[in-house]
Parts: C-alpha cells; structure tokens; sequence
C-alpha cells in the first residue's frame, strides 16, 4: 500500500536568529482564534470587551504552566523530581493537555476573583474557546511529528520520517478532528441553551466530552510516559477518568436539581 510519507520541516520560515516553527504557527492561530471568539461573545453578551486581553493573558499562561507541570509530574516525575531544573526547559518539549485543564481551571479562578462575573460563566465560556484552540494545538503536533499513533495498516496511515519508516495512526489528526466536534456540540449549547441550562453544564460537558476521545484515541497512540507499568490502560487514560466523572457527575447534579 502506499502511505503519505510526512517529513515536513518543523521550522516554517527563519529571518536570521528569528525562527517560527510550524507549532508555534498553530499556537498562535489558537490564541487568535480564541480571542476572535471570546470578542463575539462578550459583544453578544454586552459585556466589556477591554477585559479579553487580561482573561486570555491568564488562560495562555495557566494552559501553559499547567501542561508543562502536568507533564512533568504525571508523566515522569522521577526525572523531573531529581532534575527539578528540567521542568523549566520548555523547549525540550513536553506538555500534557491533563495539566493544561488544571491550569486553565485555577487561573480562571484567580482572574474571576478581580471581576463581577460567575466562576461557571468563565468557564462555560473558555471551554468552547480551548476546544477550538485545541484542534490548532493539535495539528501543530502533526507538524512536529510528535505525539504519533501505534503503527497501523489502514489507508490513510503515515509515515513519520523523522521517527522511522513504519505506517502510523495520525492520531494528532484524530484528536484536532475530535476537538473540532466537540467545539461545534459546545457553541451550539452557547448558542440555543445556555440561559436554560445551569452555569457550568458547557464544561462540564466539555470534560465528558474531551477525556472521552482522549480515552478511546490512547489505544491508538503510541505511549508518551517515560515509565512503563503493567497495566492495560496508558497513563492518559488514568488521568482522564477523573475528569470525566466530575463532568459527568455535574451534568446529571444539573438536571436532578432543575426537576426536584
């Protein structure tokens, strides 16, 4: 069978000691594609559209401490506890969507503290933005021929140059694709029902909806952790049950209390 064969240049373009990466195009793409939406919807909503730069400004930077401590200490912390140094080397790559959550979740927190807005209204609303921002995110993995999946057969596999010559799952794509769903299914419960709703339903359908895919797309992806065990699930998918039993867990709280 013949297979795509990636070997596309992680570098993009370079203007002497100014290089720009393909995922740093994509990094940017969901930064700007998550502050055109969030200005929609503080315009929709008749809400102060000067406060956006401040919000995001806190997002990105929970999102990326977040990711890079989750993947530190979830997926290798003995290297990192004995290498504490290490964790600050974000160019060596190495970022975690599980720890990324949790940023996203405590710098809301800490932003929501400054402003008149509900913590739930936040994030209802960061949550269709990061599912958006998470299919740029995603394909800039694709572009790195980085986080690839489990050799496969099927027509449509490929072939990472840069990692060998083997037939793999772009499971990169999988998950920018699942992502992309996934923000429509959440700007469409912004759009129709988010005043009936309980504040907090958008993410937490988010969460089920998000670490569902993780859960399923981690048997086809190649194991990312710098420690084995012998368990059938990865570590991605250990991580992901708890967030999906909270979302899970909000969602029916939601509709139990809106009957009773």
């Amino acid at each position: 069978m013949d297979f795509l064969v990636w070997d596309i240049d992680p570098l993009f373009i370079s203007f002497g000691f100014l290089k720009i990466r393909w995922y740093g195009l994509m990094f940017a793409s969901a930064f700007i594609s998550s502050y055109i939406l969030m200005n929609w919807m503080y315009k929709r909503e008749g809400k102060n559209i000067e406060e956006i730069d401040n919000l995001l400004w806190y997002v990105a930077i929970g999102t990326i401490i977040g990711a890079r401590l989750g993947h530190c200490l979830f997926y290798d912390p003995a290297y990192y506890l004995s290498n504490p140094l290490k964790i600050l080397a974000f160019w060596e790559g190495g970022l975690a969507s599980h720890g990324g959550i949790l940023g996203i979740v405590f710098a809301l927190y800490l932003y929501q503290r400054r402003v008149p807005q509900s913590y739930a209204w936040f994030l209802d609303r960061v949550a269709v933005v990061c599912a958006l921002g998470g299919t740029f995110i995603r394909i800039g993995n694709f572009f790195n021929s980085e986080i690839v999946g489990k050799p496969a057969t099927v027509q449509w596999a490929v072939i990472f140059k840069r990692i060998d010559g083997l037939p793999r799952h772009p499971v990169q794509l999988y998950e920018s694709i699942s992502y992309f769903f996934i923000f429509i299914l959440l700007l469409t419960l912004y759009i129709t029902v988010k005043d009936k709703i309980r504040a907090g339903v958008i993410f937490a359908t988010s969460l089920v909806a998000v670490f569902t895919a993780r859960f399923f797309l981690e048997f086809v992806k190649t194991q990312q952790s710098g420690y084995s065990h012998d368990f059938w699930m990865t570590t991605g998918q250990w991580l992901s049950i708890p967030f999906f039993l909270i979302g899970l867990c909000y969602i029916l709280f939601s509709f139990r209390s809106k009957v009773e």
